[in-house]
């Protein structure tokens, strides 16, 4: 056991080791920012996205930025979503109706039970299925690794190619969505309306809606942050399921179990009911929302780092007609609801 003296070496050490990493993802925030000011309509968390992914397959990126890219990619990314929760006022929510909130509840509910049972008759892993779902039904990455957070998922490839389906397929929904809204004819408010219940990452929803004008990008952010809110409940069912699995294979002897609520989730939830009090000045939510943007587009840089091309070679063509199968459940129901909402 280390004494306290050396306690704060190792701790140094520790810090040392991240540091290249860390400055590698703030780099890419920042170059991330220069080109959204040159596309103003592309969101700045999708271009940290696609940079990682191009500097992983296109630069030779040595050994020392590993462990600062894993720290940006789970520790700033739960950071991020605690203060992503000052974003969300409760009563906005509401004020969506109730037609919407049963939309967004039976989009998440239906993503799920599709996805999963897809991912049995493909035969896909438990886990990769589940991290498939997390992300498609609820809010791409930042779900994802939410709820790897609990299962701790064994294969690291698995989030890898979770995170990387939810880039793929939510960025062809910024497209295919406003192309398929004018197909059946739907206005701008309806379409906002389906791109907030349906695409997978905050940042694609805002692609899409700001593309339709500022009425129909607000529903289309409220409607896809009522989803965001559903994390919390769901990381909380997820986390009890792998309790009740992980005590059943215990066979009495000891197990590492996860935490009923994890430590991120609690402050998620405490900053939408802080925010929820109006006691927050505009001032504070702004600096918030600029913290939180700066966190999750280095987590989203990290992230997209760990997508290897030959990867998703390799895994083969299930995991994306899973994507392809979780996508259109959401969509349809989505669509469904908005138009019986509507």
């Amino acid at each position: 056991m280390p004494s306290i003296a050396q306690a704060p070496h190792s701790h140094a050490g520790a810090t040392r080791r991240v540091v290249p990493g860390l400055g590698l993802a703030a780099v890419g925030v920042l170059a991330a920012l220069g080109i959204a000011a040159l596309l103003p309509t592309v969101s700045v968390l999708l271009i940290a996205i696609v940079l990682g992914i191009l500097t992983r397959n296109l630069l030779p990126l040595p050994e020392q930025v590993e462990p600062g890219l894993a720290f940006a990619a789970k520790r700033l990314l739960r950071a991020g979503i605690v203060l992503l929760g000052l974003q969300l006022v409760l009563g906005d929510i509401l004020g969506l109706g109730a037609g919407i909130i049963v939309t967004v509840v039976a989009v998440v509910a239906v993503g799920f039970a599709v996805t999963l049972l897809a991912g049995r008759l493909l035969g896909l892993s438990g886990t990769q299925t589940l991290l498939i779902a997390s992300g498609f039904s609820i809010c791409g990455a930042a779900a994802v690794a939410a709820v790897d957070g609990v299962v701790r998922t064994e294969d690291e490839e698995e989030v890898v190619t979770a995170v990387a389906l939810v880039v793929v397929f939510g960025t062809l929904m910024i497209p295919a969505l406003p192309l398929a809204a004018a197909a059946l004819g739907l206005d701008a408010d309806v379409t906002g309306l389906w791109a907030g219940a349906a695409v997978h990452e905050v940042a694609q929803v805002v692609a899409i809606g700001g593309t339709l004008g500022a009425a129909a990008l607000s529903a289309a952010v409220l409607v896809k942050l009522a989803r965001v809110l559903l994390l919390a409940p769901v990381v909380l069912l997820v986390s009890a399921h792998r309790r009740r699995t992980l005590r059943s294979r215990a066979d009495g002897e000891a197990a590492t179990l996860p935490p009923l609520v994890p430590l991120f989730v609690a402050g998620f939830v405490a900053m939408v009911a802080l925010r929820s009090t109006g006691i927050v000045p505009a001032a504070v939510v702004d600096a918030a929302g600029l913290v939180q943007s700066a966190l999750l587009a280095a987590a989203m840089f990290a992230l997209g780092a760990g997508v290897r091309l030959s990867l998703l070679r390799r895994v083969g063509a299930r995991p994306f007609a899973l994507a392809a199968i979780s996508t259109f459940a959401v969509a349809a129901t989505g669509l469904s609801g908005v138009l019986l909402a509507s």
